[in-house]
């Protein structure tokens, strides 16, 4: 049985599974972190390569063809959020590969300014670019066949962006889209929860103005008291409940690797994001919405929101999960994924 099989028959199966093949005979305790063998981060890709921007910035990616080797019959764009890296996708990218029904080409990227691709202008550090960038990216490396579209946080902004930009591809090529712990619009002239990333969040202000100021002292700060900043990962990116140590130090090792300058420059982009009107070029695809209900990020107040402008959308909250619910809530988030490919490509 293949892990999406697996997934489907029960999380008790597959974390029984998953414990039989990691510790033989010796039983894990209850308290034992279940990802401890877990190789986060390090699954190596079929292909990797370079596409060239619009302005000349080089966008890493990599793909990742059907586990089986069959004909893949629909690509998946997956497409990470602020301040992370197509790393962060790492459970999706290995459990999707195993699916059969239908077989499924990934394709990951980093933003601009994020994980391996080249650093950007602060002016162009818009979500207006980052949809340009999205589309060079299809073209080059998905030029043709049925594509999903996967989006998470600031990733979700850029495919709304991109149905704004390109609604043509919508139409033709894009059957399914999946907005996971993201925001169609800014919450200042919209009465909901402000999220953490909203222009109008003092925090964000002040970290903007001190990384203009002295970038190198908040480089300093941040990594200096690892505690400190493990903590704040914990918090902000993941729900009340018990979570795995080796997940949080794993968000915490992608939010390294993005300089606060970076940060900073997204902030005004992500404060001004509106993109309610653009949601209606989605019509022609299958939609999945799906935000954790301890989403300090961009709270579920928002994925209702989305879901209200999307009657046809498949609306998913996720009990006690927080921004990260891919890793949070993996095999969850995967069989909703999995859903989606399937009714996508049936529906193509």
């Amino acid at each position: 049985m293949n892990r999406i099989g697996k997934l489907a028959a029960g999380a008790g199966v597959l974390a029984a599974a998953a414990t039989a093949v990691a510790v033989g005979v010796r039983k894990r305790s209850p308290r034992e972190d279940p990802y401890l063998d877990e190789p986060l981060g390090e699954l190596v890709p079929d292909r990797t390569g370079s596409v060239v921007a619009d302005d000349g910035v080089l966008l890493s990616y990599e793909e990742v063809d059907p586990a089986d080797g069959g004909q893949a019959e629909i690509t998946a764009v997956l497409v990470h959020g602020f301040a992370m890296s197509r790393l962060g996708w790492h459970f999706q990218r290995r459990d999707l590969a195993d699916l059969v029904d239908p077989r499924v080409r990934q394709v990951l990227y980093d933003h601009r300014g994020h994980g391996r691709s080249g650093r950007s202008s602060a002016a162009a550090s818009t979500i207006d670019q980052l949809a340009a960038d999205l589309d060079e990216v299809l073209r080059a490396v998905v030029p043709d066949g049925p594509i999903v579209l996967i989006g998470h946080s600031m990733g979700g902004m850029v495919v709304m962006a991109l149905a704004e930009r390109a609604p043509e591809l919508f139409a033709e090529r894009v059957t399914g889209v999946a907005l996971i712990g993201t925001s169609a619009g800014e919450v200042g002239r919209s009465g909901l929860p402000r999220p953490l990333l909203s222009k109008y969040n003092p925090l964000t202000r002040v970290l903007g103005r001190v990384a203009e100021w002295q970038p190198a002292a908040v480089e300093l700060v941040r990594t200096a008291g690892g505690g400190i900043t493990r903590q704040a990962a914990r918090t902000i990116g993941f729900g009340p409940g018990n979570t795995s140590p080796r997940l949080v130090d794993f968000l915490v090792k992608m939010l390294d690797v993005t300089p606060v300058r970076v940060l900073a420059d997204f902030v005004d982009t992500l404060g001004s994001h509106n993109r309610y009107a653009a949601l209606a070029g989605l019509k022609h695809c299958r939609v999945l919405v799906l935000s954790g209900d301890h989403d300090w990020m961009t709270p579920f107040a928002h994925a209702e929101r989305i879901a209200a402008a999307l009657p046809d959308a498949t609306l998913v909250r996720v009990p006690g999960a927080g921004h990260v619910v891919m890793l949070e809530r993996a095999d969850l988030v995967t069989e909703h994924l999995a859903t989606l490919l399937r009714e996508s490509h049936q529906g193509g």
